[in-house]
Order: structure tokens, then sequence, then C-alpha cells
């Protein structure tokens, strides 16, 4: 779909209303605001597929109910299916000082009955009395949206709805784009890998990789990437050592780009289930680049995160140690935050610039910046910066968990988030805790297991593990969480716990018994609200 200048025109416009109450929901004082929450994953829905429970990540934004502890907040917050009581209750639970019953009187869930490969904001517009019922709900002079991206789907939503949307503009989506991240770290002199620029078909991949290998004739191997990846599973590698006969100095350019077109079905796809047949028909779709891969003994991948506000202000948020699985370490797993003291001041500065230049190109909101770190000895670290992800992600959710609940703040100075007691906070979070034998785990059973093992996150000494993906469960084995601690090793020590005690309930040799003791009310589907 698309939107015409006017709309956009239109849109903009309404997004200038957002300087007055977008701080509302930083906040915990007596400020009124209605906050809709659309997690609509509004990406590429095949490149979603790759990502094994992806129709459960609308819940990663459940954070957001955790803003019900201002007493005068309310939350609309829409998914495609109803997610399960027990989870909320569990969200609703984890607010200091406010009574359940009255967060829950502030909380509007409401669901589309749809589990089709669409995005959420799509089925949305699909359902005019859905829309109705939204706007009905809202005070639209307090009120405001804010997604998991933005796109034209989430514009005509805002547009429709008359509610402004705190994210950066559709037309502005590029930036977070791999060849629009490499066009902006060149505008911001940050350094990053030599690469290529955006192609649209297999001959031209080939003869841009060619060229590639031929400026940097050392190279070793060369990252593939669709333009519009997710979480690195639309990446994949070429391993130039294989095709050594054609390395330049040893043949022309035009076996060189043959020799690498010929290899292409030997790709090393970061995607356990992509194949060259699949990923050769995205190319013309999404686009592609070829950038040199990142050599190294000692080699992290940190990010930083971000924001513009409305009031057109850069701010660093925090940095993060990714943690990354996959072949070649290039999937998304986890984060421990801070990122490492020797270089996270470095990626501080790296963001700032990174977010002026998008300010200056009219971004609102999330940024976040991956980088590659090379130990070059001496407490050297080379930086490079590898992509923008202009819109939340996998480091968001734990982060502003934390955020949220202890009501802290991050220091610019030294990188580290100070509880107000004045406690630095680390944690260690993951959205890909999965095993086979947690298969068949419900949403309740968790629960059951968390108070058993006293794993809950304990609001008094601001320590403990706070879940979520609980969708991902049953079905996937498949489960994220965030295990705050007041030192690294706490975190490590409470995220390794949990895993210990989720392996030991779900072992064969664990027994269950099920109590004569409890007196279960029965409703007609098992579900109560």
């Amino acid at each position: 779909m698309d939107i015409n200048d006017w709309q956009l025109d239109q849109f903009r416009g309404l997004q200038l209303t957002l300087r007055d109450r977008w701080k509302t929901s930083e906040l915990f004082d007596n400020s009124e605001a209605d906050i809709l929450i659309i997690p609509s994953l509004s990406i590429d829905q095949r490149e979603l597929l790759k990502v094994e429970g992806c129709e459960h990540y609308e819940e990663r934004l459940l954070f957001s109910l955790i803003r019900l502890r201002n007493p005068r907040t309310r939350l609309i917050y829409v998914t495609s299916m109803p997610l399960h009581p027990s989870i909320i209750d569990y969200y609703l639970q984890l607010l200091p000082g406010i009574p359940f019953s009255h967060a829950r009187h502030r909380l509007l869930l409401l669901s589309t009955y749809d589990a089709s490969l669409k995005p959420l904001s799509q089925k949305i517009l699909e359902r005019p009395r859905l829309l109705e019922r939204i706007h009905k709900a809202l005070r639209l002079d307090k009120a405001f949206m804010v997604c998991y991206n933005s796109t034209f789907w989430e514009a005509e939503l805002s547009l429709k709805l008359g509610v402004p949307l705190y994210a950066a503009a559709p037309d502005l989506q590029i930036w977070g784009t791999k060849s629009g991240s490499r066009q902006i770290f060149k505008e911001s002199g940050i350094p990053f890998p030599d690469g290529s620029e955006l192609v649209k078909s297999s001959e031209d991949l080939a003869n841009v990789a060619a060229d590639l290998w031929e400026h940097q004739p050392t190279l070793q191997r060369i990252v593939i990437k669709l333009n519009e990846g997710f979480s690195g599973e639309g990446n994949a590698l070429l391993d130039l050592r294989k095709i050594m006969d054609f390395a330049p100095g040893k043949t022309d350019h035009i076996q060189r780009v043959t020799a690498i077109k010929n290899s292409f079905p030997n790709l090393r796809f970061q995607s356990i289930q992509e194949t060259w047949e699949n990923f050769s028909k995205r190319i013309p779709e999404l686009g592609a680049i070829a950038e040199a891969f990142i050599e190294g003994e000692i080699k992290y991948s940190p990010s930083v995160q971000g924001r513009v506000t409305p009031n057109g202000e850069v701010e660093i948020l925090s940095t993060h140690d990714q943690i990354l699985g996959g072949p070649d370490g290039q999937i998304y797993i986890g984060c421990r935050f801070p990122a490492d003291e020797k270089y996270r001041c470095q990626l501080q500065d790296l963001g700032l610039k990174v977010g002026e230049k998008l300010a200056e190109k009219g971004a609102l909101e999330r940024f976040a910046l991956d980088f590659v770190t090379v130990d070059e000895g001496n407490g050297k670290w080379n930086i490079e910066g590898i992509e923008i992800n202009l819109r939340k992600g996998g480091t968001t959710h734990p982060f502003m968990t934390l955020k949220l609940l202890t009501n802290g703040h991050y220091n610019f100075e030294d990188g580290l988030f100070y509880s107000q007691q004045g406690r630095p906070k680390y944690y260690i979070a993951t959205d890909n805790l999965q095993k086979d034998i947690y298969k068949g785990l419900l949403p309740n059973d968790l629960m059951d297991i968390i108070a058993h093992h006293r794993l809950h996150f304990d609001s008094g000494t601001e320590t403990g593990t706070v879940f979520h993906l609980m969708g991902c469960l049953s079905q996937f084995g498949k489960l994220g969480l965030t295990s705050i601690g007041d030192s690294p090793q706490e975190a490590e020590d409470i995220y390794n716990k949990v895993i210990e005690v989720l392996d030991l309930e779900t072992s064969g040799d664990h027994n269950y018994a099920i109590s004569a003791d409890y007196n279960f009310p029965m409703t007609g589907d098992g579900y109560s609200c």
C-alpha cells in the first residue's frame, strides 16, 4: 500500500501534537494519558516466518503495561489473537503500589481474532467496527500511539483514528535498511565495513561481490544481506577461501564473477530453513548488498540505543553487548547490559552522531545501532557500524522493563543505569531460551514454577527475572526473560538459575502431582478476565 504526499503532510501535522503529550509516558506523575499500543511487526512477513514462534512476538511490547503504574494512564493493547489472561495478570502484578483491580480497570485488551500472515495494523484497518471501538475508547486530546515499527499501515491507522504516532514517519524507514544504514554511517563519519550499493538481481550481486573482493584482495569472507532482513535471519556468508583460484591477480573480473555466482547455491545461510532457491527470489523484491565480513580473534557485537524526541533532542538510552548465535554468530539471541566499559563510552559518542543525522532527516523515537568491535591490543578497539534499526528491537523491552519497574535513570557519564536508591543495575536478557523439553508448558504451568522456585522479580530488592514471550512456550518450547541483578555476576547467576529450574521441572525424572485440595472455579473455556 502507499500514502500520498498530502496524507504524509497530515500525518506529520498530527505528530506535532506529540510535543505536548509524549512525556506523560516517561514520568510517573498524575498526568493523564491514553496510550494505544499496536505491536504490529509490519515487516516482510516471509522474512518474519524465519523466526520460530514469530506469531507471538506481539507480546514483546507487554512491558508497556508497566506504564499503568501511573494511576492516570490508560492503555489499549491490540493483538492479532487474544492473550492468555494469566500473562496479563503476571504483568499487572509487577506494579508496585498500584492495586491490581485499579490497573486492570485502566487496561483495554482487544484482538482481531485473525492469525493470518498479515501485519496487525493491516488487520485492524480491515475491521471498521474494531477501528470504531478503538476510536471511541480514546480521549483524543490525551492520546498517542506507539508501535513496533512504522510503515504506511501504521500511518494510515494513525490518520483514521486521529491519534499521533510516536515513531519515525514511514517514508523515513529507508534509513533503517541495510543500504540506508550504510549511507547514514557515511554521512555521519562513522567507520563501517567496505561494501556495495543496493542491487536487485543475482547477476548484479555477483558483480558487486567481485568488485568488493578486488578492492580488498585479502578478504576471506563476504556477508550477503537482504536489504530488509530481521534479526540477522536475512544474512548469508560467501566463503572466498573456497574459490581462491579466482582471487584478484589470478583470473580476470568476468571469471571471478562467474565463480562467485556459481558459489551462491552453497552460501552459508544464517537461517537454518533458508535455501538459495528462496533467497534468490527475494533479491528482486527486497534488494541485497555485499559487505566485507569483519574478521578478528577477540570480537564482540555491541549496540547502542537512542531516541529522537518530539522536541528534536537526541538522547542515548542504553548500550548492550549482544549475544549472537546461528552458524556464524549473526543472529540475535539476547543481550547483556551494559556494554563493556572498554568501549561503551565510544559507542555512546557514535550513537549521538548517528542520532543527530537521523534527527536532521526528520526521524523520531527509537533507533538502535549495531556494531562489531575487534580488540587491536594495547587497549584499542576497532569499532565499525553494521546496521541501524529504526524501530524497537530485541534490546528495547528488557531495558524498558528495568526502567519502568525501578523508575531509575541512565547515566550518560559512565553508561550505567541507577535505581532510585542509587544502585547500579545489570541484566542479561534473551528472546530465545528454547528447548524441546519445554514444549507443552502452559502459561499457568510457568506461573506455578515461578512461584514455587521464587524466580519472580522482587520489587523490594529490585532483582530477579521478568518473563516474556510466554505464548511461545507450549508450541515452540521458547521463552524470553530478563534477569536483573546488582552486579553482572548476580544477573548471570539469576539467569542460570532460571534455566536450571526449567530444565529440572521439564526433565523426564520430574514427578508431577495434582492436589485434591484445589477447588477450581470452572468457566466455559478455562479463561477468565
